[in-house]
């Protein structure tokens, strides 16, 4: 393991180049969609992808894992999926020589490392909760034993946001487990072109496969080797405080007290921090700089805080809300030890 920064970023950019150019094989387009994606992999978390029908959200995830050599699983989520459908269950099994009988389990779908939960948000709440103890303690609890799950473990949920009829909103507890929310947008006028040229003539390509497990590993500790000053963290830290209007004492913004009915969590702080490690190495910087904490704020954020009736009235969305805070927020500077260890950093 590298203990250089300059080391560990040509290591892991060198990889994600080939990652990206592999699932450009098949992708046409969706550069940012694809790169968030890889930083929520690299970071270790998961991504709740939202878009339209027919953006290629699930190619895209299925072709990231072929070109990662890892186990893929598909769970359309429907109304009428169980718990036990996803995680897996206990068979009676019988032993034919002495007729003794005992319990077996008997994993399911979501024993592999990519997990793609298509149209998370058509399942009850009581199987969408299922995913929660999968996505944060990695295992799943099947009659009192604990089933660890395998590394790496990545879960990449889709929904459409614009077909709301027989859904099930997801609960806020679940929306926080997701390290990034993704919005798909569609493509171009030449990427639809390419898109069309490439899927009406001959067969599809099959991406070639990059790396495996063990190298996914690798670079998720890679990352966070990464060093960030004091001030980029608390540069981090004032963003998302400003977004808690429950703290009365708190100097909020007019725009947070006008417009939010929730502010972000402690986990919208961790992952913007590690989201801007990621962010860094790819850049090829030997450290986190806070352009790399503006530039994950986005899709670390826009899940995690509430707008309120005014601010639906007013057509302001929760993307508005942090753009204004990343505009408004300064860096603060003030602190000398702060300054002389920064300029150290980037020396």
């Amino acid at each position: 393991m590298p203990t250089d920064p300059e080391a560990a970023a040509a290591e892991v950019q060198a990889t994600f180049g080939r990652l990206r150019d592999a699932v450009h094989t098949v992708i046409v387009g969706q550069d940012e969609v694809l790169d968030e994606v890889l930083i929520c992999l690299l970071c270790g978390g998961h991504a709740l992808l939202e878009g339209v029908p027919g953006l290629a959200k699930t190619l895209l995830i299925s072709t990231l894992a072929r070109t990662m050599s890892l186990g893929f699983s598909r769970i359309q989520f429907t109304p009428d999926l169980m718990p036990s459908d996803m995680t897996g269950t206990e068979v009676i099994e019988e032993d034919r020589t002495s007729g003794s009988r005992e319990l077996r389990f008997v994993k399911g779908p979501i024993f592999s490392n990519v997990i793609l939960a298509d149209e998370i948000n058509r399942t009850p709440p009581k199987t969408q909760s299922a995913l929660l103890e999968a996505m944060q303690e990695r295992q799943v609890s099947v009659g009192g034993v604990q089933h660890r799950l395998p590394a790496p473990f990545f879960v990449l949920a889709t929904q459409n946001p614009i077909e709301q009829e027989g859904t099930y909103p997801l609960p806020e507890a679940q929306l926080d487990r997701f390290m990034f929310n993704i919005r798909v947008s569609y493509p171009t006028e030449e990427q639809e072109l390419r898109i069309v040229q490439q899927t009406t003539t001959g067969r599809p390509a099959e991406p070639p496969r990059i790396v495996g497990g063990p190298e996914v590993l690798r670079m998720q500790e890679l990352v966070r080797i990464v060093p960030v000053a004091d001030h980029v963290v608390r540069y981090a830290l004032r963003i998302v405080r400003a977004t808690r209007v429950a703290e009365a004492d708190a100097e909020l913004p007019q725009m947070v007290r006008q417009y939010l009915a929730w502010g972000a969590g402690p986990r919208a702080s961790q992952f913007l921090v590690l989201a801007a490690k990621a962010k860094a190495i790819l850049a090829g910087a030997t450290h986190v700089l806070p352009e790399h904490v503006q530039s994950v704020a986005l899709p670390v954020m826009r899940h995690r805080i509430i707008t309120n009736f005014n601010a639906e009235a007013d057509g302001v969305t929760s993307d508005a809300i942090v753009r204004h805070l990343l505009e408004t927020t300064p860096l603060d500077r003030s602190d000398p030890a702060l300054t002389r260890r920064m300029d150290a950093v980037m020396r």
